[in-house]
Protein backbone atom coordinates (compact mmCIF):
# COMPACT_ATOMS: atom_id res chain seq x y z
CA UNK A 1 0.00 0.00 0.00
CA UNK A 2 3.03 2.59 0.80
CA UNK A 3 4.47 2.23 -2.68
CA UNK A 4 1.48 2.60 -4.49
CA UNK A 5 1.07 5.50 -2.74
CA UNK A 6 4.48 6.60 -3.26
CA UNK A 7 3.93 5.75 -6.59
CA UNK A 8 0.55 8.43 -6.94
CA UNK A 9 2.58 10.51 -5.33
CA UNK A 10 5.27 10.81 -7.88
CA UNK A 11 3.67 10.33 -11.05
CA UNK A 12 1.18 13.17 -9.99
CA UNK A 13 3.94 15.87 -9.38
CA UNK A 14 5.75 14.52 -12.50
CA UNK A 15 2.28 14.75 -14.20
CA UNK A 16 2.19 18.83 -13.01
CA UNK A 17 5.73 19.60 -13.94
CA UNK A 18 4.96 18.27 -17.31
CA UNK A 19 1.07 20.06 -17.33
CA UNK A 20 3.47 23.40 -15.99
CA UNK A 21 6.00 22.89 -18.67
CA UNK A 22 3.51 22.78 -21.53
CA UNK A 23 2.07 25.65 -20.07
CA UNK A 24 5.51 28.06 -19.87
CA UNK A 25 6.27 26.83 -23.29
CA UNK A 26 2.88 27.65 -25.25
CA UNK A 27 2.94 30.79 -23.10
CA UNK A 28 6.66 31.91 -22.60
CA UNK A 29 8.99 30.37 -24.48
CA UNK A 30 7.07 29.35 -28.47
CA UNK A 31 9.45 31.11 -30.89
CA UNK A 32 6.98 33.39 -32.44
CA UNK A 33 6.48 35.19 -28.67
CA UNK A 34 9.76 35.38 -28.57
CA UNK A 35 10.06 36.92 -31.67
CA UNK A 36 7.50 39.46 -31.00
CA UNK A 37 8.99 40.91 -27.77
CA UNK A 38 12.42 41.44 -29.81
CA UNK A 39 9.76 43.52 -32.48
CA UNK A 40 7.98 45.17 -29.58
CA UNK A 41 11.46 46.42 -27.77
CA UNK A 42 12.78 47.86 -31.53
CA UNK A 43 9.34 49.94 -31.78
CA UNK A 44 8.55 53.66 -30.45
CA UNK A 45 7.99 53.80 -26.85
CA UNK A 46 3.59 54.96 -28.24
CA UNK A 47 3.88 52.01 -30.52
CA UNK A 48 5.43 49.30 -28.43
CA UNK A 49 2.83 49.66 -25.87
CA UNK A 50 -0.18 49.30 -28.26
CA UNK A 51 1.45 46.04 -29.61
CA UNK A 52 -0.22 42.89 -28.45
CA UNK A 53 1.62 39.47 -28.68
CA UNK A 54 -0.65 37.47 -30.38
CA UNK A 55 -0.70 34.66 -33.11
CA UNK A 56 -1.45 36.32 -36.58
CA UNK A 57 -2.51 34.93 -39.60
CA UNK A 58 -3.48 35.41 -43.15
CA UNK A 59 -7.17 33.72 -44.03
CA UNK A 60 -8.32 33.54 -47.38
CA UNK A 61 -11.46 31.44 -47.84
CA UNK A 62 -11.99 31.41 -51.58
CA UNK A 63 -8.25 29.77 -51.87
CA UNK A 64 -8.89 27.40 -48.84
CA UNK A 65 -5.28 29.04 -46.77
CA UNK A 66 -4.67 30.17 -43.40
CA UNK A 67 -0.87 31.48 -43.04
CA UNK A 68 0.31 32.08 -39.83
CA UNK A 69 3.87 33.13 -40.86
CA UNK A 70 2.85 36.98 -39.82
CA UNK A 71 3.20 35.83 -36.66
CA UNK A 72 6.68 35.99 -37.16
CA UNK A 73 7.16 37.57 -39.95
CA UNK A 74 5.29 41.19 -38.12
CA UNK A 75 6.51 43.91 -40.48
CA UNK A 76 4.52 41.83 -43.44
CA UNK A 77 1.20 41.80 -41.28
CA UNK A 78 -1.66 44.18 -41.74
CA UNK A 79 -1.02 47.23 -39.65
CA UNK A 80 2.33 46.53 -38.11
CA UNK A 81 4.93 48.70 -38.92
CA UNK A 82 7.88 47.39 -40.62
CA UNK A 83 11.50 47.66 -39.46
CA UNK A 84 12.88 48.38 -42.53
CA UNK A 85 16.66 46.69 -42.93
CA UNK A 86 16.34 43.42 -40.71
CA UNK A 87 15.68 39.96 -41.74
CA UNK A 88 12.60 38.95 -39.95
CA UNK A 89 11.12 42.25 -39.20
CA UNK A 90 11.17 43.82 -42.50
CA UNK A 91 8.48 44.82 -45.09
CA UNK A 92 7.56 42.38 -47.97
CA UNK A 93 9.52 43.30 -51.41
CA UNK A 94 7.29 44.67 -53.80
CA UNK A 95 5.04 42.52 -55.95
CA UNK A 96 2.32 42.82 -58.35
CA UNK A 97 -0.33 41.55 -55.71
CA UNK A 98 -1.22 42.21 -51.98
CA UNK A 99 0.58 39.45 -50.12
CA UNK A 100 -2.36 39.59 -47.84
CA UNK A 101 -5.01 39.14 -50.54
CA UNK A 102 -3.33 35.35 -51.55
CA UNK A 103 -1.29 34.42 -47.88
CA UNK A 104 1.90 33.27 -48.20
CA UNK A 105 2.42 29.54 -48.85
CA UNK A 106 0.72 29.87 -51.96
CA UNK A 107 4.09 31.46 -53.10
CA UNK A 108 6.47 30.43 -50.76
CA UNK A 109 5.69 26.73 -50.08
CA UNK A 110 6.14 25.47 -46.03
CA UNK A 111 3.13 24.46 -43.35
CA UNK A 112 0.61 27.67 -43.06
CA UNK A 113 -0.83 26.86 -39.87
CA UNK A 114 1.87 25.59 -38.18
CA UNK A 115 3.77 28.06 -35.31
CA UNK A 116 7.20 26.65 -35.06
CA UNK A 117 10.31 27.92 -37.22
CA UNK A 118 11.13 24.25 -38.59
CA UNK A 119 7.83 23.07 -38.98
CA UNK A 120 6.73 26.09 -40.76
CA UNK A 121 9.32 26.31 -43.09
CA UNK A 122 8.38 23.15 -43.61
CA UNK A 123 11.69 21.43 -42.89
CA UNK A 124 10.15 18.88 -40.36
CA UNK A 125 10.10 15.18 -41.65
CA UNK A 126 7.94 14.09 -44.16
CA UNK A 127 5.89 17.33 -44.78
CA UNK A 128 5.56 17.30 -48.97
CA UNK A 129 5.57 21.14 -49.48
CA UNK A 130 8.79 22.81 -47.70
CA UNK A 131 9.31 26.42 -48.25
CA UNK A 132 11.18 27.22 -51.42
CA UNK A 133 15.13 28.59 -50.35
CA UNK A 134 15.59 32.05 -50.30
CA UNK A 135 17.84 32.02 -53.44
CA UNK A 136 15.20 30.75 -55.62
CA UNK A 137 11.99 32.70 -53.72
CA UNK A 138 10.86 33.76 -57.25
CA UNK A 139 10.34 30.36 -58.37
CA UNK A 140 6.96 30.46 -56.11
CA UNK A 141 5.23 32.59 -58.94
CA UNK A 142 5.29 29.24 -61.34
CA UNK A 143 2.33 28.29 -58.87
CA UNK A 144 0.30 30.48 -60.78
CA UNK A 145 1.99 32.43 -63.96
CA UNK A 146 3.17 30.66 -66.76
CA UNK A 147 5.08 32.66 -68.78
CA UNK A 148 4.31 33.44 -72.27
CA UNK A 149 6.70 33.49 -75.37
CA UNK A 150 10.14 33.32 -73.36
CA UNK A 151 13.02 33.59 -75.54
CA UNK A 152 16.35 31.51 -75.28
CA UNK A 153 19.13 33.10 -73.22
CA UNK A 154 20.98 34.41 -75.73
CA UNK A 155 18.49 36.66 -77.01
CA UNK A 156 17.60 38.02 -73.54
CA UNK A 157 21.48 38.54 -72.77
CA UNK A 158 21.75 40.39 -76.00
CA UNK A 159 18.86 42.71 -75.24
CA UNK A 160 20.20 43.18 -71.56
CA UNK A 161 23.85 44.34 -72.95
CA UNK A 162 21.67 46.85 -74.86
CA UNK A 163 20.11 48.64 -71.46
CA UNK A 164 23.64 48.97 -70.59
CA UNK A 165 25.12 50.08 -73.76
CA UNK A 166 22.49 53.14 -74.56
CA UNK A 167 22.77 53.73 -70.93
CA UNK A 168 18.40 52.97 -70.60
CA UNK A 169 19.83 53.21 -66.25
CA UNK A 170 20.39 56.98 -66.34
CA UNK A 171 16.46 57.70 -66.29
CA UNK A 172 14.77 54.21 -65.77
CA UNK A 173 15.42 51.53 -62.66
CA UNK A 174 15.58 48.09 -63.55
CA UNK A 175 15.56 45.41 -60.73
CA UNK A 176 17.03 48.03 -58.06
CA UNK A 177 19.45 49.83 -60.57
CA UNK A 178 19.52 52.57 -62.11
CA UNK A 179 18.08 56.36 -61.70
CA UNK A 180 20.52 57.22 -59.45
CA UNK A 181 22.89 60.10 -59.00
CA UNK A 182 25.95 60.08 -61.01
CA UNK A 183 29.47 61.62 -59.79
CA UNK A 184 29.96 65.16 -62.45
CA UNK A 185 26.97 63.84 -64.17
CA UNK A 186 23.26 64.84 -63.41
CA UNK A 187 20.54 61.66 -63.15
CA UNK A 188 17.87 61.66 -65.91
CA UNK A 189 14.47 62.74 -65.57
CA UNK A 190 12.05 60.74 -63.69
CA UNK A 191 11.04 57.99 -66.01
CA UNK A 192 8.90 54.35 -65.48
CA UNK A 193 10.44 51.32 -63.77
CA UNK A 194 10.94 48.66 -66.18
CA UNK A 195 11.34 46.09 -63.20
CA UNK A 196 7.80 44.80 -64.46
CA UNK A 197 7.31 46.20 -67.85
CA UNK A 198 6.55 42.93 -69.39
CA UNK A 199 3.38 42.61 -67.21
CA UNK A 200 2.11 45.95 -67.99
CA UNK A 201 3.08 46.49 -70.97
CA UNK A 202 4.50 49.48 -73.08
CA UNK A 203 3.89 51.64 -76.06
CA UNK A 204 4.74 50.02 -79.69
CA UNK A 205 5.77 53.41 -80.44
CA UNK A 206 7.97 54.06 -77.92
CA UNK A 207 11.13 54.24 -79.91
CA UNK A 208 9.97 56.75 -82.00
CA UNK A 209 8.27 58.57 -79.37
CA UNK A 210 11.95 58.87 -77.56
CA UNK A 211 13.29 59.91 -81.09
CA UNK A 212 10.77 62.81 -81.49
CA UNK A 213 11.43 63.77 -77.68
CA UNK A 214 15.00 64.13 -78.34
CA UNK A 215 14.71 66.04 -81.68
CA UNK A 216 12.46 68.66 -79.68
CA UNK A 217 14.71 69.48 -76.95
CA UNK A 218 16.88 72.13 -76.82
CA UNK A 219 19.60 70.71 -74.49
CA UNK A 220 19.71 68.37 -71.39
CA UNK A 221 19.01 64.35 -71.34
CA UNK A 222 17.06 63.78 -74.20
CA UNK A 223 19.20 65.39 -76.44
CA UNK A 224 22.14 63.94 -75.26
CA UNK A 225 20.77 60.70 -74.07
CA UNK A 226 18.68 58.88 -76.59
CA UNK A 227 20.67 56.73 -79.44
CA UNK A 228 18.70 55.33 -82.99
CA UNK A 229 18.31 51.80 -82.51
CA UNK A 230 18.41 49.26 -85.94
CA UNK A 231 15.38 46.61 -85.83
CA UNK A 232 17.39 43.85 -84.99
CA UNK A 233 18.53 45.76 -81.81
CA UNK A 234 15.38 47.23 -81.46
CA UNK A 235 13.99 43.56 -81.85
CA UNK A 236 16.39 42.55 -78.52
CA UNK A 237 15.59 45.12 -76.80
CA UNK A 238 11.81 44.87 -76.98
CA UNK A 239 12.05 40.70 -76.21
CA UNK A 240 13.71 41.33 -73.18
CA UNK A 241 11.58 44.04 -72.24
CA UNK A 242 8.74 41.90 -72.42
CA UNK A 243 10.68 39.61 -70.02
CA UNK A 244 10.80 41.88 -66.97
CA UNK A 245 7.49 40.71 -65.48
CA UNK A 246 8.49 40.90 -61.84
CA UNK A 247 10.25 38.13 -61.26
CA UNK A 248 14.20 38.63 -61.67
CA UNK A 249 15.89 35.61 -62.69
CA UNK A 250 13.00 33.11 -63.33
CA UNK A 251 12.61 34.09 -66.82
CA UNK A 252 16.23 34.02 -67.42
CA UNK A 253 15.95 30.48 -65.46
CA UNK A 254 13.05 29.61 -68.41
CA UNK A 255 15.27 31.30 -71.04
CA UNK A 256 18.27 28.91 -70.17
CA UNK A 257 15.84 25.97 -69.98
CA UNK A 258 14.79 27.23 -73.88
CA UNK A 259 18.67 26.83 -74.80
CA UNK A 260 19.59 23.91 -73.74
CA UNK A 261 17.40 21.41 -76.00
CA UNK A 262 15.74 20.18 -72.88
CA UNK A 263 11.75 19.58 -74.53
CA UNK A 264 13.94 17.49 -76.50
CA UNK A 265 13.12 14.29 -74.37
CA UNK A 266 10.65 16.09 -71.79
CA UNK A 267 6.99 17.75 -71.49
CA UNK A 268 6.35 20.78 -69.98
CA UNK A 269 2.86 21.79 -70.04
CA UNK A 270 2.31 19.08 -72.38
CA UNK A 271 4.18 20.64 -74.91
CA UNK A 272 7.63 17.92 -75.63
CA UNK A 273 9.31 14.74 -76.18
CA UNK A 274 8.31 11.87 -74.34
CA UNK A 275 12.18 9.87 -73.76
CA UNK A 276 12.30 10.98 -70.48
CA UNK A 277 9.72 11.89 -67.62
CA UNK A 278 6.52 14.93 -67.77
CA UNK A 279 8.24 17.78 -65.83
CA UNK A 280 5.34 19.87 -65.77
CA UNK A 281 5.28 19.70 -62.07
CA UNK A 282 8.78 18.95 -61.15
CA UNK A 283 8.87 21.79 -58.74
CA UNK A 284 6.68 20.19 -56.30
CA UNK A 285 8.59 16.95 -56.12
CA UNK A 286 7.98 15.39 -52.55
CA UNK A 287 11.37 14.67 -51.06
CA UNK A 288 10.40 12.07 -48.95
CA UNK A 289 9.99 9.96 -51.90
CA UNK A 290 13.34 10.95 -53.25
CA UNK A 291 16.34 8.52 -53.66
CA UNK A 292 19.19 10.59 -51.51
CA UNK A 293 21.31 7.15 -51.18
CA UNK A 294 23.78 8.72 -53.70
CA UNK A 295 23.88 12.62 -52.74
CA UNK A 296 26.35 13.94 -49.41
CA UNK A 297 24.59 16.64 -47.53
CA UNK A 298 21.38 18.32 -47.47
CA UNK A 299 18.36 16.03 -48.35
CA UNK A 300 16.16 18.66 -49.98
CA UNK A 301 14.68 18.93 -53.77
CA UNK A 302 16.92 21.66 -54.42
CA UNK A 303 19.87 19.74 -53.44
CA UNK A 304 18.41 16.68 -55.77
CA UNK A 305 18.06 19.09 -58.48
CA UNK A 306 21.31 20.23 -58.46
CA UNK A 307 22.87 16.71 -58.28
CA UNK A 308 20.72 15.32 -60.83
CA UNK A 309 21.99 17.99 -63.55
CA UNK A 310 25.37 17.24 -62.53
CA UNK A 311 25.40 13.51 -62.74
CA UNK A 312 22.38 12.46 -63.65
CA UNK A 313 22.94 8.35 -63.33
CA UNK A 314 24.92 9.20 -60.40
CA UNK A 315 21.72 10.11 -58.78
CA UNK A 316 19.01 7.60 -60.57
CA UNK A 317 20.13 4.62 -61.32
CA UNK A 318 19.82 3.41 -64.98
CA UNK A 319 19.25 6.97 -65.58
CA UNK A 320 19.21 8.02 -69.64
CA UNK A 321 19.86 11.26 -69.35
CA UNK A 322 23.58 12.18 -70.75
CA UNK A 323 26.38 13.72 -68.78
CA UNK A 324 25.84 17.33 -69.91
CA UNK A 325 29.37 19.16 -68.75
CA UNK A 326 27.05 22.00 -67.05
CA UNK A 327 28.70 24.25 -65.25
CA UNK A 328 27.77 25.58 -61.51
CA UNK A 329 25.86 28.60 -62.71
CA UNK A 330 23.83 26.55 -65.69
CA UNK A 331 23.09 23.90 -63.04
CA UNK A 332 21.90 27.09 -60.46
CA UNK A 333 19.82 28.23 -62.96
CA UNK A 334 17.93 25.44 -64.52
CA UNK A 335 17.40 23.80 -60.70
CA UNK A 336 15.37 27.38 -60.25
CA UNK A 337 13.49 26.93 -63.16
CA UNK A 338 12.72 23.18 -62.05
CA UNK A 339 11.68 24.43 -58.86
CA UNK A 340 9.34 27.16 -60.65
CA UNK A 341 7.25 23.62 -62.31
CA UNK A 342 4.36 23.90 -60.07
CA UNK A 343 0.40 24.49 -60.31
CA UNK A 344 -1.46 25.58 -57.71
CA UNK A 345 -5.71 24.00 -57.49
CA UNK A 346 -6.96 27.78 -57.43
CA UNK A 347 -10.76 28.60 -58.62
CA UNK A 348 -10.47 30.16 -61.95
CA UNK A 349 -11.14 33.41 -61.01
CA UNK A 350 -7.87 33.68 -59.27
CA UNK A 351 -5.94 32.88 -62.35
CA UNK A 352 -3.68 35.63 -63.80
CA UNK A 353 -4.42 36.23 -67.78
CA UNK A 354 -0.73 34.35 -69.02
CA UNK A 355 -2.21 31.23 -67.51
CA UNK A 356 -5.29 31.22 -68.88
CA UNK A 357 -3.72 31.90 -71.94
CA UNK A 358 -1.59 28.95 -71.56
CA UNK A 359 -3.60 26.80 -70.43
CA UNK A 360 -7.07 27.47 -71.89
CA UNK A 361 -6.06 29.14 -74.91
CA UNK A 362 -2.93 26.74 -75.77
CA UNK A 363 -0.64 29.68 -76.08
CA UNK A 364 3.09 28.27 -76.05
CA UNK A 365 5.22 29.61 -73.09
CA UNK A 366 8.51 29.75 -75.51
CA UNK A 367 8.85 31.91 -78.68
CA UNK A 368 8.20 31.19 -81.71
CA UNK A 369 11.57 32.14 -83.87
CA UNK A 370 13.54 29.73 -84.98
CA UNK A 371 16.63 29.89 -82.84
CA UNK A 372 14.23 29.41 -79.62
CA UNK A 373 12.65 26.41 -81.02
CA UNK A 374 15.82 24.59 -81.97
CA UNK A 375 17.09 25.60 -78.41
CA UNK A 376 14.39 23.99 -77.43
CA UNK A 377 13.74 20.72 -79.15
CA UNK A 378 16.95 20.27 -80.67
CA UNK A 379 20.13 21.40 -79.20
CA UNK A 380 20.91 18.98 -76.81
CA UNK A 381 20.94 16.08 -79.20
CA UNK A 382 22.39 18.16 -81.96
CA UNK A 383 24.40 20.63 -80.11
CA UNK A 384 23.70 24.68 -79.95
CA UNK A 385 25.13 25.51 -83.34
CA UNK A 386 24.25 22.29 -85.35
CA UNK A 387 27.63 20.85 -84.67
CA UNK A 388 26.04 17.37 -83.78
CA UNK A 389 26.75 15.96 -80.02
CA UNK A 390 28.27 13.19 -78.36
CA UNK A 391 28.04 11.84 -74.53
CA UNK A 392 29.63 9.45 -72.73
CA UNK A 393 28.37 5.78 -73.79
CA UNK A 394 26.27 7.33 -76.43
CA UNK A 395 26.69 7.17 -80.12
CA UNK A 396 26.93 10.08 -81.87
CA UNK A 397 24.08 12.66 -82.94
CA UNK A 398 24.00 13.95 -86.30
CA UNK A 399 25.34 17.76 -87.10
CA UNK A 400 22.31 18.82 -88.67
CA UNK A 401 23.88 22.20 -89.50
CA UNK A 402 26.90 20.68 -91.25
CA UNK A 403 27.31 22.44 -94.53
CA UNK A 404 28.48 18.88 -96.76
CA UNK A 405 24.44 17.89 -95.09
CA UNK A 406 22.52 21.00 -95.79
CA UNK A 407 23.88 21.25 -99.50
CA UNK A 408 22.18 17.64 -100.67
CA UNK A 409 19.29 17.60 -97.90
CA UNK A 410 16.53 19.18 -99.82
CA UNK A 411 14.07 21.33 -97.75
CA UNK A 412 11.33 18.77 -98.42
CA UNK A 413 14.00 15.96 -96.76
CA UNK A 414 14.69 18.86 -93.55
CA UNK A 415 10.55 19.05 -93.29
CA UNK A 416 9.92 15.21 -93.50
CA UNK A 417 13.19 14.40 -90.79
CA UNK A 418 11.38 17.14 -88.23
CA UNK A 419 8.07 15.95 -88.75
CA UNK A 420 7.94 12.21 -88.67
CA UNK A 421 11.13 11.81 -87.15
CA UNK A 422 13.36 8.58 -87.14
CA UNK A 423 11.30 5.74 -85.92
CA UNK A 424 13.28 3.37 -83.90
CA UNK A 425 15.15 6.15 -82.50
CA UNK A 426 15.65 9.15 -80.19
CA UNK A 427 14.27 11.57 -82.91
CA UNK A 428 10.77 12.36 -82.54
CA UNK A 429 7.84 12.71 -84.92
CA UNK A 430 7.65 16.41 -84.09
CA UNK A 431 4.76 16.65 -86.71
CA UNK A 432 2.44 13.79 -85.55
CA UNK A 433 3.75 13.40 -81.49
CA UNK A 434 1.02 14.54 -79.40
CA UNK A 435 2.25 17.31 -77.85
CA UNK A 436 5.09 18.42 -80.75
CA UNK A 437 5.14 21.57 -83.29
CA UNK A 438 2.62 23.06 -84.89
CA UNK A 439 3.42 22.72 -89.39
CA UNK A 440 4.48 26.31 -88.84
CA UNK A 441 7.16 26.01 -86.23
CA UNK A 442 8.30 22.87 -88.13
CA UNK A 443 8.66 25.55 -91.12
CA UNK A 444 10.32 28.03 -89.07
CA UNK A 445 12.70 25.56 -87.57
CA UNK A 446 13.77 23.90 -91.07
CA UNK A 447 14.54 27.47 -92.07
CA UNK A 448 16.34 28.25 -88.92
CA UNK A 449 18.71 25.22 -89.98
CA UNK A 450 19.95 27.03 -93.10
CA UNK A 451 20.66 30.01 -91.87
CA UNK A 452 22.35 28.37 -88.97
CA UNK A 453 24.74 26.55 -91.67
CA UNK A 454 24.53 28.79 -94.21
CA UNK A 455 23.58 27.03 -96.97
CA UNK A 456 20.75 26.42 -99.51
CA UNK A 457 20.53 23.00 -101.27
CA UNK A 458 22.10 22.32 -104.60
CA UNK A 459 19.93 22.11 -107.97
CA UNK A 460 19.36 18.42 -108.76
CA UNK A 461 17.84 17.57 -111.94
CA UNK A 462 17.77 13.85 -111.24
CA UNK A 463 14.59 11.98 -110.69
CA UNK A 464 14.54 10.53 -106.95
CA UNK A 465 15.48 7.27 -107.34
CA UNK A 466 17.98 7.02 -111.03
CA UNK A 467 20.15 4.51 -109.39
CA UNK A 468 20.14 1.32 -111.05
CA UNK A 469 23.17 -1.01 -109.93
CA UNK A 470 23.87 -4.93 -108.57
CA UNK A 471 22.73 -4.28 -105.58
CA UNK A 472 24.68 -8.28 -104.53
CA UNK A 473 27.92 -6.62 -105.55
CA UNK A 474 27.05 -3.26 -103.45
CA UNK A 475 26.61 -5.57 -99.93
CA UNK A 476 30.12 -6.90 -100.24
CA UNK A 477 31.14 -3.08 -100.46
CA UNK A 478 28.98 -2.24 -97.83
CA UNK A 479 30.31 -4.88 -95.66
CA UNK A 480 33.87 -3.85 -95.76
CA UNK A 481 33.44 0.28 -95.72
CA UNK A 482 30.26 0.84 -93.88
CA UNK A 483 29.18 -1.60 -92.17
CA UNK A 484 31.54 -0.79 -89.14
CA UNK A 485 29.69 2.74 -88.43
CA UNK A 486 26.51 2.03 -89.52
CA UNK A 487 25.94 -1.56 -88.30
CA UNK A 488 25.60 -4.75 -90.48
CA UNK A 489 21.76 -4.63 -91.07
CA UNK A 490 22.13 -0.93 -91.13
CA UNK A 491 21.04 -0.46 -87.56
CA UNK A 492 22.83 2.22 -87.12
CA UNK A 493 25.89 2.99 -84.23
CA UNK A 494 28.67 5.58 -84.69
CA UNK A 495 26.58 5.98 -87.95
CA UNK A 496 23.17 6.82 -89.26
CA UNK A 497 20.92 4.11 -89.13
CA UNK A 498 20.04 3.40 -92.13
CA UNK A 499 17.27 1.22 -92.39
CA UNK A 500 14.95 3.68 -91.14
CA UNK A 501 12.33 3.67 -93.38
CA UNK A 502 11.50 7.00 -93.36
CA UNK A 503 15.05 7.90 -94.33
CA UNK A 504 15.49 5.77 -97.29
CA UNK A 505 11.53 7.03 -97.81
CA UNK A 506 12.51 10.82 -98.03
CA UNK A 507 16.52 10.50 -99.01
CA UNK A 508 17.13 10.74 -102.97
CA UNK A 509 19.43 8.38 -104.55
CA UNK A 510 21.64 11.61 -105.55
CA UNK A 511 21.54 12.48 -101.77
CA UNK A 512 22.77 8.90 -100.43
CA UNK A 513 25.50 8.88 -103.34
CA UNK A 514 26.62 12.17 -103.20
CA UNK A 515 26.76 11.74 -99.33
CA UNK A 516 29.10 8.62 -99.85
CA UNK A 517 31.70 10.86 -102.17
CA UNK A 518 32.03 13.55 -100.31
CA UNK A 519 32.01 12.83 -96.74
CA UNK A 520 31.07 15.00 -94.23
CA UNK A 521 33.87 17.43 -92.54
CA UNK A 522 33.95 17.39 -89.66
CA UNK A 523 32.53 14.01 -88.85
CA UNK A 524 33.36 10.68 -88.24
CA UNK A 525 31.77 10.01 -92.16
CA UNK A 526 34.91 10.32 -94.57
CA UNK A 527 34.96 11.09 -98.23
CA UNK A 528 35.16 8.11 -100.50
CA UNK A 529 36.33 9.99 -103.52
CA UNK A 530 39.97 9.93 -102.12
CA UNK A 531 41.98 7.04 -100.11
CA UNK A 532 43.02 7.08 -97.17
CA UNK A 533 44.92 5.48 -94.66
CA UNK A 534 41.82 3.48 -93.52
CA UNK A 535 40.19 2.98 -96.45
CA UNK A 536 40.04 2.73 -101.06
CA UNK A 537 38.49 5.04 -102.94
CA UNK A 538 35.55 4.17 -104.44
CA UNK A 539 34.75 4.41 -107.87
CA UNK A 540 31.47 6.31 -108.81
CA UNK A 541 29.53 3.33 -110.16
CA UNK A 542 30.47 0.90 -106.97
CA UNK A 543 28.83 4.11 -104.58
CA UNK A 544 25.73 3.24 -106.74
CA UNK A 545 25.95 -0.35 -106.16
CA UNK A 546 26.30 0.64 -102.46
CA UNK A 547 23.01 2.97 -102.91
CA UNK A 548 21.04 -0.19 -104.60
CA UNK A 549 22.18 -2.58 -101.75
CA UNK A 550 21.04 0.29 -98.94
CA UNK A 551 17.51 0.34 -100.83
CA UNK A 552 16.70 -3.34 -100.86
CA UNK A 553 15.77 -2.88 -97.31
CA UNK A 554 13.21 -1.05 -98.56
CA UNK A 555 11.44 -4.54 -99.81
CA UNK A 556 13.27 -7.12 -96.88
CA UNK A 557 11.37 -7.77 -93.69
Amino acid sequence: MKRRKHLLLWTSLGTLVLLGWAIYEEHFSQEWRLLQDQYRMRLEPAAARSFAVQLRQIVVPALNTTDRCVSCHVGMAAGETPIEGHPVFGSHPPVAHDPSEFGCTVCHGGQGRATRIADAHGTAPFWPQPMLPRGFAYAGCGSCHTHLAVTNLDQLERGRSLVERFDCLRCHELEGRGGTTRPFQATGPPAPDLSAVGARGFSPGWHDQHLERSRDAADGYWKDSITVLDVGQRRDLETFLRSRAGAPGLVESKALFHSQGCRGCHKVNAVGGDDGPDLSLAGQKDPALLDFSGLPGERSLPEWLREHFRAPAKVVAGSQMPYLGLDDEQIEGLTFYMLSLRRTSFPEAYWPPDRVRAQLLGERDFSADGATLYGTFCAACHGPRGQGMRYPGTSAFPAVANPDFLELASDEFLLTAIRRGRPGRRMPAWGETEGGLTETEILTLASYLRRLGGREPEPDGQPARWVRAEAESGGALYAQNCASCHGVEGQGGEGTALRNPVLLESASDTYLTETIWRGRRGTTMPAFSEASTIHRSLTRPEIESIVAFIRSWETRP
